[in-house]
C-alpha cells in the first residue's frame, strides 16, 4: 500500500510539472512566435515553418518517440515507462491548450520569454525530481548525466543553442534585425529555464550535515533512528574549557526532513547546541547515486 501511494503521489507530481511546463509554452511562447530549446523548441519552429500546419503536438509526440527508444536501453525501464506517460501528458496538454489558446497572453514578448522560460524550468525541474522527463533534450541531459556529474541544465543549454539558432531561417518574411531580435528572446528563454531547472532540482535535492551536542543523545538517536529513519554517527569529543567530556551526534539528512529532526531535538533537550550546514552532494544509501566517470 505504501509503494502504492508512493507511485500515485509520484505520478500526480510529474503531471503538475507536466501541466506547468506545456502552459507555459502554449500561453506565452508559441502565441508570442518565440522558439525556446529542446523537442518543444523544434515543434514550435516546425510549426512556423509550416505556416501553423503541423501542431506542436503532433512533432512533440514523434520526435520525443524516437528518442525515446534509445532512452530506454541507456536508463532503464524504470525511467522510461515515466517518460512514456510524461510524453503522452505533454502530447495532451499541447494539444488542449492549442484548442483554446491562440494569442498571447502578454503581448510585450520579453514578459512572455521570462514568464514562459520560468514555467517551463519550473515544470521541467519537478519532473526530473521524481525521476521522470517532459522528453527530447532532457533525456538526452539525463543519459549524459547518468554518467557525468555535470548539471542537466547546463548541458540542455548547450543543446538549445543549436536550436534555437536554428529558427533564424525559419522567419523569411522578416527582416533580418527581427529576426536575431526572436533568437534573443529565445536565448533569454534557454538561460532563464536552465536556472529555474537547476534551482527547482537542487532544492529538492539539497542536504544538510548536523551536529548536535547533548547530553541526552540517546533518547535524540533513538528517535532520529526510529522516526526520521537516518542513520546516525557518533564522535567523541571533549570540551576545552570544561575539559569534560562529550558526545556529539552527526546526521546527514534532506533539507525537507530537517523540521522533524528540529522537532525531536526540541523535545528532547530545548537546551542542545546544534550546527547545522548545506552540502554540495550526498551520496550513498538513503541519498544520490554516484554518476560513473
Amino acid at each position: 500500500m505504501n509503494n502504492l501511494a508512493k507511485t500515485i503521489k509520484e505520478y500526480s507530481i510529474i503531471t503538475l510539472g507536466l501541466f506547468i511546463f506545456t502552459l507555459g509554452w502554449s500561453a506565452f511562447l508559441i502565441p508570442s512566435g518565440i522558439a525556446g530549446g529542446g523537442v518543444s523548441g523544434i515543434g514550435a519552429i516546425i510549426y512556423f515553418a509550416t505556416n501553423q500546419a503541423i501542431p506542436v503536438a503532433a512533432s512533440y509526440f514523434v520526435i520525443n518517440f524516437g528518442l525515446l527508444l534509445i532512452a530506454l536501453k541507456v536508463l532503464g525501464k524504470g525511467f522510461g515507462i515515466k517518460t512514456i506517460y510524461a510524453i503522452a501528458m505533454s502530447s495532451l496538454f499541447f494539444w488542449l491548450f492549442e484548442q483554446f489558446i491562440t494569442v498571447p497572453v502578454v503581448k510585450e514578448k520579453f514578459m512572455a520569454a521570462i514568464i514562459g522560460g520560468v514555467m517551463g524550468g519550473v515544470g521541467v525541474g519537478v519532473t526530473f525530481s521524481q525521476g521522470g522527463s517532459t522528453g527530447g533534450t532532457d533525456v538526452i541531459a539525463l543519459m549524459i548525466n547518468k554518467y557525468r556529474n555535470i548539471s542537466p541544465g547546463r548541458l540542455i543549454m548547450y543543446i538549445d543553442l543549436i536550436i534555437i539558432s536554428s529558427s533564424f531561417f525559419v522567419w523569411n518574411n522578416l527582416e533580418i534585425v527581427d529576426r536575431f531580435e526572436l533568437i534573443v528572446y529565445g536565448y533569454v528563454v534557454m538561460a532563464v529555464t536552465a536556472y529555474a531547472i537547476d534551482l527547482v532540482i537542487s532544492g529538492v535535492s539539497q542536504s544538510l550535515q548536523i551536529f548536535i551536542f547533548s547530553d541526552k543523545h540517546e533518547l535524540i538517536s533513538k528517535r532520529i533512528a526510529e522516526e526520521a529513519q537516518r542513520g546516525i554517527t557518533i564522535i567523541d569529543g571533549k570540551g576545552w574549557h570544561s575539559k569534560a567530556h562529550q558526545t556529539i551526534l552527526m546526521v546527514m539528512i534532506r533539507k525537507s526532513e530537517s523540521s522533524h529532526l528540529y522537532r525531536i531535538v526540541k523535545e528532547e533537550d530545548p537546551n542542545a547546541f546544534m550546527s547545522v550546514s548545506s552540502v554540495m552532494g550526498v551520496y550513498g544509501k538513503g541519498f544520490d547515486s554516484i554518476s560513473r566517470k
